[in-house]
């Protein structure tokens, strides 16, 4: 009688994560900073199903610097949750501040779920906001619809 040991292959664990922001990306993200100085910025905040778009600029629209869910990190469904567009809101905070934002206008697009999210998560740094203006697009009875569907 021979005693046979069976070998098991090495034991995988998955580990699903429930949102977090990428520590490597935010530091990396942190580090590319504008060299030139401002104290008064626009922010567009780009608001959809799928992600949460940030982008701050100077009076004359000219892109300083930006950042997005996906960048920071989260894959997939996460990217347009309000949670991850706090975080992106905060790191582009906490950038501007950085170099020297103190006031700042916004324009706001879309109709995702990081709408006021993004908002807070920007004001949270000590940035005082002047004025929130809507620019959702909205269609003027648009293109010609799809046919409907006969089921």
């Amino acid at each position: 009688f021979v005693n046979k040991i069976y070998h098991m292959g090495k034991k995988r664990i998955i580990k699903k994560a429930g949102g977090e922001v990428d520590k490597g990306l935010q530091s990396r993200s942190l580090a590319r900073l504008s060299k030139k100085k401002l104290d008064f910025g626009i922010l567009h905040v780009q608001a959809t199903y799928n992600n949460t778009k940030l982008l701050l600029t100077d009076r004359k629209g000219g892109a300083v610097m930006w950042s997005s869910a996906g960048a920071l990190g989260f894959k997939g469904a996460k990217k347009g949750t309000p949670f991850a567009a706090a975080k992106v809101g905060e790191l582009l905070g906490e950038k501007a501040s950085m170099i020297g934002v103190k006031n700042a206008d916004v324009v706001i697009k879309g109709v995702g779920g990081g709408r006021e999210s993004a908002l807070r998560g920007f004001t949270a740094k000590g940035i005082q906001i002047a004025s929130i203006k809507d620019m959702t697009p909205i269609p003027h009875n648009g293109p010609r619809q799809k046919k409907a569907r006969r089921v």
